[in-house]
């Protein structure tokens, strides 16, 4: 059963966030409302490890129906899909048909090229990386007839920015360096990206509530959290629902696919576990850079955040965020522990409580196994 388009506009006095019993995850479940309380209408975590879960819950998944978000509500995952673009392209790597440190002129020529950008000297690692100084604007790609785009579109708009450094010299986040991974699968794959995924990572790990749209699809699956863009003024709160507005093939391979809290737990741990990548590959997966202007505690390895929790060790995972209303972040552990965090608003700018808090505490609450 699949959703239709909808637009609709919430004006209503705030109310206090909805919370389940939080059990022994009392500290997560504050720190949930509290960042809810500068989120979105809803917010949810659900955590575990390799044999049990726990969910948390603040405020509604729908502003015309008082539910908490449920973790198996699919919703737009954002720059997550990142991570899933970054296995298909070190699974290539893992059979010998993509070399990390060989220059992207390689595998797509003439692509990279003119405007202050030479394919030769950017690396596919660079691009995974975002170390390429590739331009972080996607400008302004041109619509197909059926109103979507296509990825040699989105990769030219976005080319026609310049450069942010010259490649390798520092780091620099990039939509359009996502694009680039997506174009080579294709180039390699002979599959669409959407396909190679889909049959690479979503169908043997039996994620079957995580989807990579074709271009126009705009659905979401039900059930499935509504997304808005808002905000709140004193005790009121004005959310726009935006579930529906966007075409996701501008964003693509960078940030088009949908899944739900469970099923991101289940890529990001397999993903740690090494199922998906060779131990040497998933090794330089993890090999970090410094992400200037984040959060200490955090680098960017390929398609990968490290968080350094506070009770010790390390988790492995992304972030995305997207005008479609939905803000997001999966993280696992390599001995077992894993939590997904979403809310239903696009999340520019965070109030007292940080999303980081809010994993960190769901991870360090959650024992191994």
């Amino acid at each position: 059963m699949t959703a239709v388009t909808a637009v609709a506009v919430a004006l209503t006095m705030a109310t206090p966030a909805y919370a389940l019993p939080a059990a022994d995850h009392a500290e997560t479940q504050a720190l949930l409302n509290s960042y809810q309380a500068s989120a979105g209408p809803g917010a949810a975590v659900h955590a575990g490890n390799r044999t049990s879960s726990w969910d948390v819950h603040a405020g509604t998944a729908d502003t015309d129906a008082n539910r908490p978000i449920g973790s198996n509500d699919q919703f737009r995952i954002a720059s997550q899909t990142k991570t899933f673009t970054a296995v298909a392209v070190l699974q290539l790597v893992d059979e010998g048909k993509v070399e990390l440190d060989a220059p992207i002129e390689r595998y797509l020529p003439g692509v990279v090229s003119g405007n202050g950008y030479d394919g030769t000297k950017i690396s596919v690692r660079q691009i995974l990386q975002h170390t390429s100084g590739i331009t972080g604007d996607m400008g302004a790609p041109r619509a197909g007839a059926d109103g979507s785009y296509s990825l040699r579109e989105v990769i030219r708009a976005g080319l026609a920015g310049p450069p942010q450094f010259p490649p390798g010299t520092r780091w620099g986040y990039s939509n359009v360096n996502y694009m680039l991974a997506g174009l080579l699968i294709e180039q390699i794959t002979g599959m669409t990206a959407g396909a190679a995924i889909t049959a690479r990572i979503i169908t043997p790990l039996g994620l079957t509530r995580t989807s990579y749209p074709r271009p126009a699809d705009r659905q979401l699956t039900t059930p499935y959290l509504p997304g808005y863009m808002g905000g709140r003024a004193g005790p009121f709160f004005f959310w726009l629902n935006q579930t529906f507005a966007h075409e996701l093939s501008k964003w693509a391979t960078a940030g088009a696919m949908a899944s739900t809290e469970q099923d991101l737990t289940a890529f990001t741990q397999a993903l740690a576990d090494g199922r998906l990548v060779s131990p040497a590959t998933l090794a330089q997966m993890r090999t970090t850079v410094p992400m200037p202007g984040y959060p200490e505690g955090m680098g960017y390895g390929l398609g990968l955040w490290r968080l350094d929790l506070t009770c010790g060790g390390q988790a492995w995972g992304h972030f995305g965020d997207l005008t479609t209303g939905h803000s997001s972040g999966t993280f696992a552990t390599d001995d077992g522990r894993h939590a997904a965090l979403v809310t239903n608003a696009y999340v520019g700018a965070e109030g007292k409580t940080s999303r980081v808090q809010v994993v960190n505490s769901a991870l360090c609450g959650t024992p191994a196994g």
